[in-house]
């Protein structure tokens, strides 16, 4: 409830978009996420995913869409999308 709040006052909602890329592929898939609208920060890591990729969107239509370019990369297999819930909104 407390997002969909925030999305109706128009605030911006960050996600993560955590990616399994292809072998030898994960610093080409980071630069390629650095061009879709919306990504604010993309980095390879370590550990179970090879890139984390920060996103900022006023609408989840917005989200859908930068989610859809993602995984259209060459070398990007899958993805799982984290979405931050917002601070409550103080009065």
């Amino acid at each position: 409830m407390l997002l969909y709040l925030h999305l109706l006052l128009g605030d911006l909602v960050k996600a993560y978009i955590l990616v399994n890329s292809e072998p030898r592929m994960i610093w080409e898939v980071a630069e390629a996420a650095l061009n879709v609208e919306g990504v604010k920060e993309a980095c390879a890591v370590t550990g179970q995913f090879d890139d984390v990729i920060q996103v900022e969107f006023k609408k989840m239509e917005d989200l859908g869409r930068i989610i859809e370019k993602i995984q259209s990369i060459k070398g990007v297999m899958r993805t799982q999308t984290l979405v931050v819930i917002p601070r409550p909104l103080r009065e």
